[in-house]
């Protein structure tokens, strides 16, 4: 597995990318960053991962699990892909067994990414919310299931964030954690980097007109922990049984756990 990119930094400062920044200042730069892919974002997923995302996701909503009657927390959930998925494949086992309509929140510090989703169509079992995932404004253990996908990454104090993600489950309830990751051989790590640092942020410029933003992505990503480093993060803030599922070699990965 490859090594994490390492830098030294002070406790007053966050990773932006490969640059360290005041940590005050980063939740500001994330949500530009944001607010300029908002409309293209769903898109450029498709092309960044050359649609691989939608298996990684629908492979996450397999196990997740969800079933009818249950409340769901998609911590930086953006358009809402994930939650729109999770109530419906709740909707198809309550067509077979009864039951009460699962729920979901869409949780996301960016305004520009909750108005798309809406844009895709209301749904009354999503509820939208603009909030930081490092203090929910959910009650204690309030939610079956909490979800973040592709979110992680960007939160300032991750430390913070799955402390308050394991605060608002339910005792018994599971978090699902979908993020890019390392990839597990450096044959296919040579392979990744090349495509991420050579296409991708030119794609951004020619799809979204927006190199930067995509140039943080990138870097956002080869800045992340590896699987096991996260794997002890998840561990650390409480969570019980946790696992690590690659996708596509490593690529992306899913870590799960519960609330005991």
């Amino acid at each position: 597995m490859t090594d994490t990119f390492q830098t030294s930094r002070s406790d007053d400062t966050a990773s932006f990318g490969f640059k360290e920044v005041p940590r005050t200042q980063k939740q500001s730069l994330v949500r530009g960053v944001f607010d300029r892919s908002a409309r293209r974002y769903d898109l450029m997923n498709d092309v960044m991962s050359l649609g691989i995302h939608r298996a990684w996701k629908d492979m996450t909503i397999t196990r997740a699990n969800p079933r009818p009657g249950e409340v769901l927390i998609d911590v930086a959930g953006g358009t809402g892909d994930l939650a729109r998925a999770f109530v419906d494949r709740a909707e198809e086992r309550r067509a077979r067994n009864g039951g009460d309509p699962a729920r979901a929140v869409v949780a996301d510090i960016n305004y520009e990414m909750l108005e798309a989703g809406r844009k895709r169509g209301e749904d009354e079992r999503l509820s939208w919310a603009c909030v930081n995932a490092e203090c929910l404004p959910f009650g204690d253990a309030t939610a079956d299931c909490v979800m973040i996908g592709f979110g992680i990454r960007n939160v300032t104090d991750r430390a913070r964030a799955l402390a308050d993600m394991h605060r608002v489950l339910k005792p018994g309830g599971r978090f699902l954690c979908l993020e890019f990751s390392h990839p597990t051989t450096r044959a296919l790590s040579r392979v990744y980097d090349a495509w991420s640092f050579n296409a991708i942020p030119r794609l951004g410029q020619l799809i979204a007109k927006d190199r930067d933003s995509y140039q943080y992505l990138v870097e956002s990503i080869r800045r992340f922990p590896n699987q096991d480093a996260f794997k002890r993060e998840v561990e650390e803030a409480g969570f019980k049984n946790v696992s690590v599922t690659n996708f596509s070699g490593g690529i992306a990965a899913l870590h799960t756990g519960w609330k005991i």
